[in-house]
């Protein structure tokens, strides 16, 4: 029997835990070391906190099975009464209840906002919309009716060098990593983070420029596409071509370039929306159809269980004409997900990588 995957809360929980420790010190001289959190949907999760002095709290982002560079960071606020001095340069944002008010500050290790197309404005706090909505949710029994305003800096312990293993600095986060969550809980190895990225990344992209989009999969695919692409047009969508497809119905690109290799070339060709081996491998008897008839192409009566070993049975001129192939079966694909995704991009860059060589084939409808 597997063991049973553990989840996790956010950051957003976490910072949303700590500021309520901070205030019931402010307010109420009670220090707490644990205290329950209301999430969205009036979950309910238990956080523990450690005090570090006065109205200043900390917690360790708990350990989980999800693909996360943030699990045991340290997360800390300190709620203090004049405007904080010396941070990096920011408009805070502002928590209201009544006549209360609270100044949320990026400190050491939270990122700010530099370019358009996040959930957050720019020069403001990457701290999202749900966890701030969840701190003002949470905090509102302790402030109603306080006549005060306060400041908030949130910090991360190593936040910057936690932010180098996320695309931060290239969507424009600058000096740490973001609060973030939408649900406050962590779900263990779910796809759903990820695609979250890729949608962050497809919105900055969109705001910089509409004129093309690239899509790479795999790290060669990265690597080519950083050497003729400005970097922040470029998102790396991992094994889910179509989901991240679907992201692009909110944009108006005019063109989408895809680069990837030749067997996950091969795998969209032949209509695979997520191209992990765990939903499938290549259909090698379509592969051999595509070559007899499509190409003329007679290969020897053998099995094949991979695309290098019929990359290496074909002869040396047929193997162009098959990449090409691929291609172009791919960007059909590409056009056919466009259109009953209504997407309105209508022009495709498919870029397939062969060894040393880039086979390019274009499609506009």
């Amino acid at each position: 029997m597997s063991e049973k995957l553990r989840s996790g809360y956010t950051t957003g929980t976490h910072a949303t835990a700590i500021l309520v420790a901070s205030l019931t010190e402010y307010f109420e001289q009670n220090i707490v070391d644990t205290l329950e959190v209301t999430l969205p949907k009036d979950v309910k999760a238990t956080i523990e906190v450690t005090r570090e002095s006065f109205s200043f709290f900390s917690t360790i982002k708990v350990d989980n099975d999800d693909i996360d560079v943030t699990k045991g960071a340290k997360i800390s606020v300190e709620v203090q009464e004049e405007e904080p001095r010396g941070l990096k340069e920011q408009t805070p944002s502002l928590l209201e209840v009544g006549e209360f008010s609270l100044s949320v500050w990026a400190g050491d290790g939270v990122g700010v906002v530099t370019k358009k197309g996040l959930k957050i404005t720019p020069n403001h706090p990457a701290i999202n919309p749900v966890p701030l909505s969840m701190m003002q949710e949470n905090i509102t029994n302790i402030v109603t009716s306080k006549k005060r305003h306060l400041h908030a800096v949130f910090c991360v312990q190593d936040g910057e060098i936690i932010a180098r293993d996320t695309a931060n600095s290239k969507v424009g986060v600058i000096g740490g990593i973001s609060i973030l969550g939408t649900r406050g809980i962590v779900k263990p190895v779910s796809a759903s983070a990820y695609i979250d990225s890729v949608e962050t990344e497809i919105d900055v992209s969109a705001a910089q420029t509409q004129e093309y989009i690239v899509f790479t999969l795999g790290n060669t695919a990265l690597d080519y596409a950083k050497d003729l692409y400005d970097e922040t047009s470029i998102v790396e969508i991992g094994n889910f071509v179509y989901d991240a497809s679907e992201r692009l119905k909110k944009h108006s690109f005019k063109k989408v370039i895809f680069v990837t290799s030749v067997a996950k070339m091969c795998k969209v060709a032949q209509g695979f929306k997520n191209t992990h081996n765990k939903f499938g491998t290549i259909d090698f008897v379509m592969v051999r159809e595509w070559l007899e008839k499509d190409l003329g192409f007679t290969l020897l009566d053998e099995e094949f269980l991979t695309l290098k070993a019929v990359l290496q049975t074909i002869k040396e001129e047929q193997t162009e004409p098959f990449v090409k192939l691929l291609g172009q079966k791919s960007a059909l694909m590409f056009q056919k997900w466009f259109k009953e995704l209504d997407i309105d991009t209508k022009e495709l860059e498919i870029a397939t990588i062969h060894g040393k060589n880039i086979i390019i084939e274009e499609l506009k409808w």
